[in-house]
């Protein structure tokens, strides 16, 4: 179907490879010439892999980009001016430490002999690096590790953040702090953190204890409700993947987070990467892709989530254009790859599931959108172009077939007429988003995809670097460079 670029999972050299169909599956194919030949399952469904690869789209990048490198991609990161995507979400790591050792973590925590752990004078710079990106600053941040949450300093940090201009803050957490301090709870939500975006593999003690030895089901039930009663307000949970493992609790894990929407704003599935820690021989057993995901999604949610819900993460870039053309300002644009990532919003009611396409022909209001924004891109009054919007939107939406809750076609009209984050929260409160993401490895990493990657690290060399080629070239010589060994840090630790 394709030619791309990839690497030699054994010598990482780039080499060409070929993605083509096969038996309904999508496949990469490639071949080194010390190392032979290397196949896997690229994307699992053929018949979603064309729907979603109509849409494709180019992003501005980053104008004012930080890489000079001579290497080639993707050795030469950071950002370079061949990059097509802004940074969505940037991910600055704050410690390698953590307080727990799962065998899938990709960022191999805990377990290096050294402590990675950036100053705060460190992190500010990185966020200025961020925040001084053009034509689009970055807005978007999460707190990462190893587990963020051992650091003392973490609601400081949290609180720079918000000074510097981030809207969204969120950090990611394994649970563990949560679940035993209700305190520490509140320290963060006190900092004006919003969301946790907190590891949840499954509603059995099973995939946790295959995953980290022992059952961490009530702990993560526990920071969740210590969340629920004194903050954050926003919880994303986020789980691991892999075949054979929780495959099976994707419909019991989304059932789970409609049961809890006062709490759980959405899901967020990660089909496991073959990083880090992970046990590469495992590979084929426990390969699943984001097909996978969707269609098990329609099965165990007895076809209430059916495949025809979810949309690549790149199908709302027209919405993104009318908004910054509306409001004459430079806006994120989500021109990642269309085949990184998925998502739908689902309504939950009497205990069943209402997607958004179900009452919303989202395909042809966006086609709608793409043909008049070029208006407020010319000589036509933006009032009377969003005029027009208002008044077409009720064509694009059955609420007979929609929630009974809430007045959907004012909640929409509401986010395009304002397109202000109240608005846009306001629409996430009443709705669970569901989405899957999955990060690349040796084995099936496609250069296409890292050229529009939008999940981006910064790191203390002042480079931003695109979240894959970050897990799998760079982090280690990054932490390697910026870090101390365990007995320095803990003399300094006593010290302090």
């Amino acid at each position: 179907m394709r030619l791309t670029k990839s690497i030699c999972p054994e010598c990482k050299r780039v080499i060409e490879a070929s993605i083509f169909e096969e038996n309904g599956k999508i496949i990469m194919g490639k071949e080194c010439p010390d190392h032979g030949g290397f196949r896997d399952v690229y994307w699992s469904d053929a018949e979603l892999y064309r729907k979603f690869e109509r849409y494709l789209y180019t992003g501005t990048g980053v104008s004012n980009f930080q890489s000079s490198s001579p290497l080639n991609c993707p050795f030469g990161c950071g950002i370079c001016k061949d990059h097509e995507s802004g940074t969505l979400l940037a991910n600055i790591d704050v410690t390698n430490r953590c307080n727990l050792r799962c065998p899938v973590c990709f960022a191999n925590a805990r377990v290096k002999g050294f402590v990675f752990e950036p100053s705060f004078e460190e992190i500010r710079k990185m966020m200025e690096t961020l925040r001084n990106e053009r034509p689009v600053l970055c807005s978007a941040i999460q707190f990462s590790g190893g587990e963020p949450t051992v650091r003392d300093d973490l609601p400081e940090i949290i609180k720079l953040a918000e000074e510097l201009g981030f809207a969204h803050i969120q950090v990611a957490s394994n649970g563990v702090r949560l679940a035993n301090s209700p305190e520490y709870c509140k320290k963060l939500k006190d900092a004006t953190l919003r969301t946790i975006y907190l590891s949840f593999d499954g509603v059995t003690p099973e995939p946790y204890i295959e995953n980290g030895g022992f059952n961490a089901l009530p702990l993560k039930k526990k920071a969740i409700e210590n969340c629920r009663s004194f903050g954050p307000e926003s919880i994303v949970l986020v789980p691991t993947l892999a075949q054979g493992v929780n495959d099976s609790q994707i419909g019991g894990i989304i059932r789970y987070a409609a049961e809890n929407l006062d709490i759980i704003k959405g899901v967020n599935f990660q089909p496991i990467a073959f990083t880090g820690r992970i046990d590469q021989s495992h590979r084929e057993q426990k390969r699943i892709t984001i097909p996978d995901v969707i269609m098990l999604a329609e099965e165990q949610t007895n076809g209430e989530i059916p495949r025809n819900a979810w949309y690549p993460v790149s199908f709302v870039v027209p919405i993104s254009r009318f908004l910054s053309a509306m409001r004459k300002v430079p806006i994120p644009e989500f021109t990642v790859h269309p085949h990184c990532g998925a998502g739908t919003y689902v309504f939950f009611e009497e205990g069943h599931f209402i997607p958004i396409t179900n009452f919303f022909d989202v395909e042809g209001f966006t086609e709608f959108l793409t043909e008049i924004t070029p208006e407020m891109n010319g000589k036509v009054s933006r009032v009377l172009t969003l005029g027009k919007v208002i008044r077409q939107v009720p064509r694009y939406i059955d609420e007979k077939n929609g929630p009974k809750s809430v007045n959907v076609v004012q909640m929409i009209l509401d986010v395009l007429n304002k397109g202000d984050m109240e608005n846009t929260s306001r629409f996430h409160r009443n709705t669970l988003f569901l989405g899957t993401m999955h990060f690349q490895d040796l084995y099936n990493m496609d250069l296409e995809r890292i050229k529009k990657c939008g999940v981006h690290y910064a790191t203390p060399d002042g480079r931003i670097i695109p979240f894959c080629t970050y897990n799998i070239f760079h982090r280690d010589s990054v932490e390697s460079k910026f870090s101390a060994p365990y007995y320095i840090q803990e003399h300094k630790s006593e010290q302090e």
